[in-house]
């Protein structure tokens, strides 16, 4: 049995008790939440919404917070003496699949 759920802008395949990271959702530490299932399967049975299934239900519980590695930038222009360098962090957070309903 699997789901493809979407957080945010992205789409997840997952399965009971999985654990795997995602952009931060809002949620605290210790709860749980639901997550908006686009497609289930449970062994040769598939259903696919039109964007999502109703009635269809993943229980995610949050984890941890955690950051992702840094992602450095540089850009400059030559001989006009502009440079500009950055970095950014994603916050991001570990989720286990509770359950998977449909």
């Amino acid at each position: 049995m699997f789901a493809i759920i979407e957080l945010g802008a992205k789409q997840f395949k997952v399965a009971p008790e999985q654990i795997f990271t995602a952009e931060k959702t809002g949620s605290i530490v210790g709860n749980t939440f639901d997550a908006k299932v686009l497609l289930l399967s449970d062994n040769n049975k598939v259903n696919i919404g039109s964007p999502a299934l109703t009635g269809a239900k993943v229980t995610l519980k949050v984890l941890e917070d955690l950051k992702a590695d840094k992602i450095h930038g540089f850009k400059y222009k030559k001989r006009k003496n502009y440079k500009r360098a950055w970095g950014h962090r994603q916050q991001m957070q570990k989720l286990q699949v509770v359950s998977i309903n449909g």
